[in-house]
């Protein structure tokens, strides 16, 4: 039996099979791609936009919790397309699941955005 490595080798190598999964999800997955593109002007956007820090945690954490529900997405068709080819119910919902669950997470990007500018441009308006 194989002893599991711990520490800060197992740290080492968690952070290397993390990094080889980003690197896969940018490679392999046009979604992910375009998400990150969308992260690359937010995030920075988030400094001019947030007026306070929970502000800015919140525009920075939904763009986040973005590519995370991707990540997870790509795990779940990775894992359905694996299984085989032929059609499935279930395969078909599983990888529908996963979708809706990045779609929502845009919905939350949306609605954070959208509130925290109101918030703190709406008195521009008037």
């Amino acid at each position: 039996m194989q002893q599991k490595v711990t520490g800060l080798a197992r740290f080492y190598y968690a952070t290397c099979y993390s990094i080889k999964g980003l690197k896969a999800a940018y490679k392999h997955e046009p979604a992910f791609r375009y998400e990150t593109y969308g992260a690359l002007v937010l995030i920075p956007a988030a400094f001019f936009v947030a007026q306070s820090g929970m502000q800015l945690a919140a525009l920075i954490a939904s763009c986040l919790l973005v590519l995370v529900m991707e990540l997870v997405n790509s795990a779940i068709e990775a894992v359905v397309d694996r299984a085989g080819t032929e059609f499935h119910e279930l395969a078909g919902r599983a990888k529908d699941l996963g979708s809706a669950a990045v779609f929502v997470c845009l919905f939350i990007v949306a609605v954070a955005w959208g509130g925290i500018v109101w918030d703190n441009y709406s008195g521009l308006l008037q």
